[in-house]
Parts: structure tokens; sequence; C-alpha cells
């Protein structure tokens, strides 16, 4: 996570890719007490990690395609987060409203919602309650009542910031001495005598070139993953990954939002999406379309910002929601194994730890295809698991089931602690909420950095990000980049504005305190507004043009 050369050169295991599931692997490895390098061409979190739906949830949707045990493992799976990171997972109420013509009819959608109890039945969350009309009218008071038969409500998790989930599991990685290298990609897998050898490439940000060696790599880059194998001399006969896109827009508040989420099936093709109170906003989404562009810039199309903003208006009428009420949009594609052949939301979601050894691929060589967000702790605990068989070692269990993430607290704990920060710190009260949801317990240390005024200032009025937030995140945390700083350190990046003003703040800031020159803070303000274009962000959108989403 910083710039300078790695201290060791030979490591028990490679990570390729520190989205969720790499940071995850990473952090498993590690507190079992192996030598771990992980590696990605990007920042913490940057890909797929940071465009998903930022839901915590055993999947009520796999139901209907028979992924029985799919669900039970993430079911499991979201109360161990609720757990070990109840300051970004928190329990989300959700509302199912059911409507005449709909495809899941009440029949369908009670059944489902028995299984759901049944296989979460170690849950702390409470039960389904089926609710008639006006019961479903109560928590969503908008809704459309045309043709209302009722709903289901019940309750799943939200990770609001799912970027910091995949930092903080990176940062205890670090903590348990593993090296953590941003912007380092991978150009070529090595191998010799038909065994992997080690990874090469550069630093993108500097140049320098890079080579390690281990004799486990573990390529778990999500829709890069082919694109990682290419630096092998394995030749795969067709590809791994058959990703689709999904696309959300976020909107302010409006007229008729629901006081809970919305888990609501499309009148356009049946497929569910949800309307979720996010971020003292609504996030909307999202869609399922196959896809075959360019993985480093994936944007919503107007046509997939048209269907949901028709769909809202068509659930909630007084919502009125149009192209100039879309404060921005974000899309990424999923790391889905290749099925050329399925209808986009029948590909399963269930992960798959590939040896490449078993399909004539060097021994040492994994590759992981698919996974979800709810499951990634699972999911790197089998990876590990499998290292530790490949390569004949005594089994060392994994701790990362009940091992608290480093801004984590006991939930019963977690009460007292927050209101004696609110209390106690120098800082406004929107500033203590920013800090408290997005550091956790770790607030306080941070608090202890802004030791003058103008490390206490607000450098962002939407969030209540103060300047302490912009050197902790460089020399805490491993920002490298402002875009590091604003999209998934402070969380400013997912303000209404996406961070626009609150960039050339931390700037300044990095100027004062970081060494920056001028030039450096121009350039970073500069480049971090280019990136932030494919979100298509209201604010940056031309004043001629008068749409919220060009």
């Amino acid at each position: 996570m910083s710039a300078e050369a790695p201290a060791r050169t030979y490591f028990d295991l490679i990570v390729v890719g520190a989205g969720i599931n790499g940071a995850g692997i990473a952090r498993d490895a590690a507190l079992r007490g192996l030598s771990v390098l992980l590696l990605d061409k990007g920042d913490i979190g940057s890909g797929t990690t940071s465009w998903s739906t930022r839901l915590i949830h055993g999947g009520l949707r796999y139901l209907e395609h028979g992924e029985i045990g799919l669900v039970r493992e993430s079911l499991r799976e979201r109360e161990r987060l609720l757990h070990i990171a109840p300051h970004l997972v928190r329990p989300l109420p959700l509302l199912i409203p059911i409507y005449r013509g709909d495809k899941r009819g009440p029949l369908l959608i009670r059944a489902g919602m028995v299984a759901y109890d049944t296989l979460s039945f170690d849950k702390s969350l409470p039960r389904h309650r089926v609710l008639g009309r006006a019961g479903a009218c109560a928590p969503a008071p908008g809704l459309a009542e045309a043709g209302l038969r009722g709903a289901a409500l019940y309750h799943d998790a939200q990770v609001e910031y799912a970027e910091r989930l995949a930092l903080e599991n990176a940062l205890d990685a670090r903590v348990h001495r593993a090296d953590v290298r941003t912007y380092h990609e991978v150009e070529q897998i090595l191998s010799a005598g038909g065994k992997v050898a080690g990874v090469s490439g550069r630093d993108l940000l500097t140049g320098a070139r890079f080579r390690a060696e281990a004799p486990f790599v573990i390529n778990v880059a999500g829709p890069w993953v082919d694109e990682v194998l290419r630096g092998t001399r394995e030749t795969a006969t067709q590809p791994l990954i058959g990703g689709t896109k999904g696309s959300h827009i976020v909107v302010d508040p409006f007229p008729g939002a629901p006081l809970d989420a919305l888990y609501v099936e499309a009148r356009r093709d049946a497929r569910p999406f949800f309307i979720v109170p996010w971020n003292d906003a609504y996030l909307i989404g999202t869609t399922d379309i196959r896809y075959q562009g360019d993985l480093d810039w994936v944007s919503a199309e107007e046509w997939e910002i048209d269907f949901l903003l028709q769909e809202t208006n068509r659930v909630i009428p007084e919502a009125g929601l149009a192209r100039e009420h879309v404060r921005y949009s974000y899309a990424g594609v999923r790391p889905l194994p290749y099925q050329p052949e399925s209808a986009e939301g029948s590909v399963t979601r269930r992960h798959i730890v590939l040896d490449h050894a078993e399909r004539g691929g060097p021994r040492g060589l994994l590759s992981i295809v698919g996974g979800k967000l709810t499951t990634y702790r699972e999911l790197a605990e089998q990876a590990v698991d499998l290292v530790y068989t490949l390569a004949e070692l005594p089994m060392v269990p994994s701790r990362t089931a009940t091992t608290l993430l480093p801004g984590g607290l006991t939930p019963s704990l977690w009460p007292a602690f927050r209101a004696e920060v609110l209390r106690e710190v120098p800082v406004p009260a929107r500033s203590a909420e920013h800090l408290l949801r997005v550091y956790g317990a770790r607030a306080p240390e941070l608090l202890a950095t802004a030791t003058t005024p103008a490390l206490r200032s607000v450098i962002d009025p939407y969030t209540g990000a103060i300047a302490a937030e912009v050197p902790w995140a460089v020399e805490q945390e491993g920002a490298r980049t402002l875009a590091d700083i604003i999209a998934r350190r402070t969380m400013a990046g997912l303000g209404p504005d996406v961070g626009i003003g609150a960039d050339a703040a931390a700037a300044r800031i990095a100027r004062q305190t970081l060494g920056w020159d001028a030039a450096r803070a121009e350039s970073e303000v500069v480049v971090y507004r280019e990136w932030v274009r494919r979100y298509r962000p209201r604010v940056l959108a031309p004043a001629t043009t008068g749409s919220g989403a060009s």
C-alpha cells in the first residue's frame, strides 16, 4: 500500500487482486501465519467491490434456482459479518410488495420467506412477517396501491461502505505482516518445472519493475481473471469469466420514498431490483446484462438509467423521478463463471476455487471464479485451506469467523462506545457520526491526530469529513492517490457531489501535511475528476444540457 520496494521478495503466497475476495484471502492467510504478498493494479476495493448494491444478504432470489447451499452459506456469513464488523455491516429491513400480475405471487413469496427463515435458524435478526395492503403501506406510504395485494417484510444487512470492508481486511492482513502493494500490475505469472514460481510486473505510479517469488499464486482479480492468466503459458480453451454488468443510480430522498428498503419485481423483465436508503440518499439498482467492453471503464448506459427511473416511478408514483434528479450512477461487472448459453439472472453466484494443475497448468496456481460480497470470508477460508492441502502442511484453522476487523467492536459494547465518542469528540456532530460510520472503533485514534484547529476543520460539508483524515489515509491506510483518499478512505466520493469540492480541499491539506507540491496537488484533482466522470455525476454535467445524467 506504499510506493516503497517490498522488504521481502519471497513469500508463501501471492494474492493477485485486492477486492473484497483478495483482501479476505490475504487476511485469512496472514492470520494463520503465512507470509503473504497482496497485489492490485488499482487500489484496495477499487473494482467490482465498489460497484455492488452494498448488501450483505442471504440471496433470497437464489432459492428460485435451487441454490440452497449457497443461501445457507450466505445467511451464516451474514451473521458473522454483523458480529466482526458492526460499524460497517448493519441490519436492514426489506419490504417485498406483491402486485397482481407479478411473476412471484403471495404463495411463492411466503414459501420463500419460510425457507429463508429456516435456513437462517442461527440468526440474530427478526423473522419475516406477511403484511396486508395496509401493513405494506406503513413502511412505504408512497407505494402504488393499484393492484397491491400485500407484502412481506424481512431482514438482511447492508454494508454502506463496501470499500472500507475490503480495506479493513487488507489493513488487518498488513498488521499480521502481509505486504500490501497497490497500483502493482502483474504482467507475468512465473513458472518453472511445471510449478508456479512467482510473478513479475510494474508499479503503475512510478514505473518501477518488481518481481516476487512464491510457490502459490491465487488469481482473484475478479472480472480481470482472464487478463491475469494471459501472463502464463497456460492456454485456456474458453474464458473463465463471463461477467454481467449491473448499474445503479443514486438520488436524493424523494416524495413517497420508503422508510425501509424495497425489493421489487420489475415489470419490464420480472427481475427483482432494489430501492435502498443509503448514505443519506437512495440507491436504486441493479440491471443484469452481458458485458464485453472495457473492464477499466464501465459506465451505466442511458437506457439503464431510464429503466431504473421508470420502474421506481411505477412502484412509487409520486416520486416523479427524472434525469435531473440523478446525482450520479455507477456500474460494474460481476465476475461470474463463463456460461454463454445461460440467462443472465440464472448464472450461478457460487464461487469456484480452480486449481489450474487439474487442467494442465502449473502446480500452485489457483484462480477464483465468481464470489459474492456476502460470502467473501468463507471463500477466503476455502482458498487458504486448499493452499495448506496442496502444500501438504499441517492445517492451521482459520480465525476470521470470530476475529474482529480493525474498526470492529463487540456488538454489545458498540452503543456505549458510540455514545461516548459523540459526547466527547471536539468536532461537529455530523463529523463525529461520519468518523464512527467510516472508522468504527478506530475513530478516537484518528481524532488523536487532529491536534490543531486546521486538522479538525471540515473539508466536505456533505459527509462531515475532516482534514485529519487526509494524512491518516496516506500514513495509516496506504492511500497513494487523491482518488484513494476521496473515494475509498474518507468516503467523501460517495456523497451527492461525488467528492467534487472535497477533492480540492483534500489536495490543499495534502500540500500542508504530506509535502505535495502545487503541481502534484493540481494534477491529482484533474485525474480524480476525469476518473469520476464514468459515474455521470450531475455536478460535472455541462450546464447547457439540463440533464442530470449526461
